[in-house]
């Protein structure tokens, strides 16, 4: 998606107001150049300006090597774990192209090491010193800040992606479904709503009239729909890909309880095709798992 527009309109015109660039500009002007984003480097490509600056801030000499680098970083923008996350980092692997070298500010930094050093973290690896925040300028400076609402400054938490993939499972037969509801805490039918498709991470949320309690494990019953949207506040990557890009959908989610929030190990889309899940359904009333067997 297209990140230009305010905030880098709102950069150029602090520039304008910053003064002549004297002797530092004429320093940068010979130290480095200006060259075209190729289209093939996907992290900055269309960021809302067309050229950077070589070296970039992160001393990457050659735009071979700054394409290798940055490409390295998309995994993590794929996981939807903050929203300024790829403005961050092209102010650093692809720098506008001024008369100065305009950094990040520290409060954006932090902002998207908050929420994506843990996500980085679930597959072992640390936030890179060389990101590392205080070498980044205060916020009273020039500098690039956030453009999303900080979330200390928010009534809803920032979403964060899910160290756990989840996608929807296919309905393959109703013995399965079965024991797969068994093996987790929990398990509820649900309709999810899509609040908006414009902004970087989609908003969900639990439709209240249509829950369906099939197992409340240790969960209370009218616990469930609060935890549930909670987990649809936090968990953006695994919600966004049960959704598929429908602005509605009805589903079966199972899962378990994880100290203070849930996790949806499970998610089966209710369709007419899928006769097994609906099946699975009816005959959950009746079911007896092997440990309630015994």
């Amino acid at each position: 998606s297209r990140l230009g527009g305010p905030w880098l309109l709102g950069l150029l015109a602090c520039l304008l107001l910053w003064g002549s660039p004297g002797v530092w500009a004429s320093y940068l002007r010979r130290s480095s150049s200006c060259m075209p984003i190729p289209h093939h480097m996907a992290l900055c490509y269309d960021i809302g300006y067309s050229e950077m600056r070589i070296p970039n801030l992160l001393e990457h000499e050659t735009m071979t090597e700054v394409i290798q680098q940055s490409s390295s970083w998309l995994p993590l923008l794929a996981r939807e774990c903050h929203p300024d996350a790829r403005i961050f980092l092209c102010s650093l692997f692809a720098p506008i192209c001024l008369d100065r070298l305009i950094y990040p500010c520290r409060s954006l930094c932090e902002s998207v090491k908050r929420s994506c050093a843990p996500v980085m973290a679930c597959y072992g690896y640390p936030w890179p010193e060389i990101l590392n925040c205080n070498k980044f300028p205060a916020d009273h400076e020039l500098c690039i800040a956030a453009v999303s609402m900080d979330e200390n400054s928010s009534s809803r938490r920032m979403p964060r992606a899910s160290c756990k993939d989840c996608e929807l499972e296919e309905a393959s037969t109703t013995r399965e479904i079965l024991e797969s509801l068994c093996a987790n805490d929990f398990a509820v039918k649900i309709r999810i709503l899509r609040k908006n498709i414009t902004t970087t991470i989609s908003d969900f949320d639990l439709d209240p009239s249509k829950v369906e309690v099939l197992k409340h494990g240790p969960l209370l019953r009218t616990e469930i729909p609060a935890r549930l949207q909670q987990w649809l506040d936090i968990d953006a990557t695994c919600a966004h890909n049960i959704m598929r890009g429908t602005h509605a959908g009805v589903f079966v989610v199972s899962g378990e309880v994880q100290s203070d929030k849930v996790v949806v190990n499970k998610a089966y889309a209710w369709q007419k095709r899928n006769r097994n899940l609906h099946q699975a359904v009816r005959r959950w009333k009746h079911h007896r798992c092997p440990e309630q067997a015994g």
